[in-house]
């Protein structure tokens, strides 16, 4: 799967995308305290990784993170800059982030690597490793299930994990889990995950 393969999917969905997830009154109320208890009130700057329409960006920045979004879709951040005018809204890849080494405080990655297939995972976490400092936490959200396995999102093939699985990789990157939370699905969503970890020293 390729970045532009996943530019391509979402720039042809954004309307739609933003009508239905567009705001943070649309996130679960677990996952937005989740969020927050993660990564508001901490010094230093946080990103917010595929950052779609940027309504989470905000609700950082609204409760005190110094959160700047990054996504790859174009349209994305023409919505979120117009909707959100005093954020910071960048367009970017999670693959090579416009970031000096050390320097984020806290990551959200939230359904922002729900595409990536397992081999490129790696890389993906390592980048992240790359521009957090000692201490940081990142916040992700992922899709779960009982093995590692492809499935047809409803805009690109898509992934999903055992927790416990995810949760090494993490390890394996440089993250040490001190919180997840996990809701099973329903008859609109599937069942999803958040996984919170510190950079190591």
């Amino acid at each position: 799967m390729t970045t532009e393969q996943v530019r391509r999917a979402y720039a042809s969905v954004v309307d739609r995308y933003i009508a239905l997830f567009g705001t943070s009154r649309q996130v679960h109320a677990d996952d937005l305290a989740f969020i927050r208890r993660h990564l508001t009130d901490r010094p230093g700057p946080v990103l917010d990784l595929g950052c779609g329409p940027g309504h989470l960006t905000d609700f950082l920045r609204a409760h005190g993170a110094d959160a700047t979004g990054l996504d790859i879709v174009g349209e994305f951040i023409a919505h979120a800059r117009a909707t959100y005018p005093t954020g910071r809204y960048l367009r970017g890849s999670l693959a090579d982030l416009p970031v000096a080494d050390h320097r984020v405080a806290g990551i959200l990655a939230w359904g922002s690597i729900i595409h990536l297939p397992p081999g490129q995972l790696d890389g993906a976490l390592a980048e992240f490793r790359r521009v957090t400092a000692p201490g940081a936490t990142v916040v992700l959200g992922i899709f779960v299930g009982d093995e590692v396995a492809a499935f047809d999102h409803k805009v690109l093939t898509a992934y999903r994990w055992p927790v416990d699985v995810f949760a090494e990789r993490l390890a394996r990157a440089g993250f040490a889990e001190v919180e997840r939370l996990h809701r099973p699905g329903d008859a609109t969503r599937r069942p999803h995950a958040a996984v919170a970890a510190v950079a190591a020293g």
